[in-house]
């Protein structure tokens, strides 16, 4: 596989870690919902589920996709990343209170974004193994940053996780300030793999 579809794979399985993460803190919790209002909860993470195996049956496609295709096929994953959080959040906010919501699936997510973050990094770490020395440096330099940018990153997220007050706004505004962190960090790093690679 082309090294640059590395970029968008991992893109994609981090949300993808994010949508299960989400989906099995609220599963864990459906149980404690209120009776009245369970069904409308039940059929939320149903659609929830659907949107979220519909994204990785659409990743699996793009699988051994050239870079131009995965640009292309971005923009419709970004479309259901976005209506997927959109569902997600509605549900927080609606029952979140009753639950305990908030905190709960905040913690998973970011458990979930740390691991895409060191998964990355061993990815792109062992990908570089073969190159010689001198072309596996720049690697190497790239994937500490990344894992200096995840410690700062994981720092970060840890003030949320321990406030425990915040806003499910706020600590969504944490997660996404963090996903776009991964975001240029696994691309930065990619770029350096490409520059390294013999022939480049």
């Amino acid at each position: 596989m082309a090294s640059s579809a590395h970029v968008y794979l991992n893109w994609a399985k981090e949300r993808i870690d994010e949508m299960d993460a989400v989906l099995g803190s609220l599963e864990s919790k459906a149980g404690q919902i209120a009776a009245e209002s369970r069904a409308t909860a039940e059929k939320i993470v149903g659609e929830l589920r659907g949107k979220r195996d519909a994204f990785s049956s659409d990743i699996k496609k793009q699988a051994e996709a050239s870079e131009g295709a995965w640009l292309q096929a971005k923009q419709k994953l970004e479309s259901q990343w976005d209506s997927f959080q959109a569902d997600a959040k509605k549900y927080v906010e609606d029952f979140g209170q009753q639950l305990n919501l908030k905190q709960t699936t905040f913690d998973g997510v970011a458990a979930a974004q740390l691991k895409a973050w060191r998964e990355a990094a061993d990815k792109i770490q062992t990908a570089s193994a073969e190159f010689a020395a001198d072309r596996r440096a720049e690697v190497e330099i790239a994937v500490q940053q990344m894992k200096a940018a995840a410690s700062a990153t994981e720092a970060n997220v840890q003030k949320f996780a321990k406030a425990g007050s915040e806003s499910w706004t706020a600590l969504n505004a944490a997660l996404a300030e963090s996903r776009t962190a991964f975001d240029h960090a696994n691309q930065t790093a990619w770029d350096a793999f490409k520059r390294a690679s013999p022939g480049a």
